[in-house]
């Protein structure tokens, strides 16, 4: 095989110097971005292993059954085992529960809320000076700690606490605002975490003896992440929560009673079978949550101007749809008094015996079927709330519905 041969020109020695130019130039272009690349590679290497260990986990963690979900609930039972809430001793006690610390009292400044922040002293009061409860036998309870609260609360809500300026939006009193926290923390919810500790203890005491009164408690306006009217902490979702680990407790059923709808509690528990709430309330006041509305699972609305006849009319019939539709192992009572006629918030017209009535029907309801029953007392706008509860306990003690006298433990 014969090759042609091959020959340059003179004319085309200029164009040979060109074509070396234009190659050495593309080699060091070439060579420019292959060391571009490696430092690219390099750059980027950590961050591709970190993404993709990222998907590996998620991966992980959705087929895992330790996903966060579960991490979290595991968390919470974990606080609810090694909280001391349940440290009390109630053996020797009557199944009321109350401290002095309830009570807040600073500077008159909580005289601007409606809300009278004495009442619970004043109830224990009456009971105590008319014989149906003895001072001593009276449970104290303990602070609901950081701890206790991170069961239901997120870490970012009891944050938000450390201001003045939020605490005064939640208990609407704004001269709160003003005041170091330092001093928020001390006399307005530090009563309120005792409060708190009182409804976690009471579903103990209720387990036990098959009732208990919280003479304060029922802040069911507050849910884990957000408060409001007055309630700063989600006493009833705490206390369902521990009774579920601490009391082996698997149904609960809520009966709202309180004048205003209890959107805290209906937030919390608004997707969990475990939970019946029964909600009677007025639809015309404070809150207005439309969202909460839905997790009811009876909603019994009382528009304002209802009569007390016309009120407990309501209530029989909303018992008797319960009782047909839920078997509970314990039922939180949310025992409002601000359903009494001229009550400045709750817009209703029920007598004060028509308030003894109502909870002695509730009573009724969770005795005749040997259901362990708290109360809390919740809202009530009225200097004559006190001595309207306090008539109500001696009216059940009298039904032979309660017992406050110091027994064994023994229901």
């Amino acid at each position: 095989m014969t090759f042609p041969s091959f020959s340059l020109s003179h004319e085309q020695f200029p164009k040979l110097g060109t074509h070396q130019l234009i190659a050495k130039t593309t080699e060091s272009t070439r060579n420019l971005c292959k060391s571009t690349l490696c430092l690219f590679l390099a750059l980027a290497a950590p961050f591709v292993a970190y993404r993709g260990y990222q998907s590996f986990t998620m991966y992980r963690s959705s087929s895992s059954p330790y996903s966060p979900q579960t991490d979290a609930e595991s968390l919470r039972r974990q606080r609810i085992s090694s909280s001391k809430l349940h440290t009390p001793d109630v053996s020797s006690k009557a199944p009321v529960i109350y401290s002095s610390y309830y009570d807040i009292s600073f500077l008159g400044i909580e005289k601007l809320h409606p809300f009278d922040s004495s009442k619970w002293g004043r109830i224990c009061q009456f009971l105590i000076s008319e014989g149906y409860l003895e001072k001593s036998s009276i449970v104290e309870p303990l602070e609901a700690s950081n701890e206790d609260l991170l069961v239901v609360h997120t870490e970012a809500y009891l944050n938000s606490l450390k201001n003045s300026v939020n605490v005064a939006k939640i208990t609407e009193v704004p001269p709160v605002a003003l005041l170091p926290n330092w001093l928020v923390q001390m006399k307005v919810l530090y009563p309120l975490r005792r409060q708190v500790g009182g409804t976690v203890l009471a579903a103990k005491f209720a387990k036990e003896r098959g009732w208990a009164i919280n003479v304060g408690g029922g802040f069911h306006h507050c849910s884990g992440g957000r408060g409001g009217g007055f309630c700063a902490y989600a006493d009833i979702s705490l206390c369902i929560h521990f009774a579920f680990v601490r009391s082996n407790i698997s149904r609960v059923m809520i009966i709202d009673l309180d004048a205003h709808q209890g959107n805290g509690h209906e937030m919390d528990f608004g997707n969990d079978e475990r939970v019946y709430i029964l909600d009677m309330y007025n639809p015309g006041i404070y809150p207005f949550d439309m969202t909460a509305r839905n997790y009811i699972n009876q909603k019994v609305e009382v528009v304002t101007g209802t009569t007390t006849g016309e009120y407990l009319k309501k209530l029989d019939k909303a018992l008797a749809v319960a009782r047909n539709s839920f078997a509970p192992e314990l039922i939180i009572y949310n025992a409002g008094t601000d359903i009494l006629d001229g009550d400045p918030l709750g817009g209703l017209k029920v007598s004060p015996d028509g308030v003894v009535q109502r909870d002695e029907k509730v009573f009724r309801f969770a005795r005749e079927r040997n259901i362990p029953i708290v109360m809390v007392t919740s809202g009530g706008y009225m200097k004559t709330s006190a001595r309207v509860i306090a008539n109500s306990i001696i009216n059940l003690s009298e039904k032979g519905l309660l017992d406050t006298s110091v027994r064994s433990g023994k229901r």
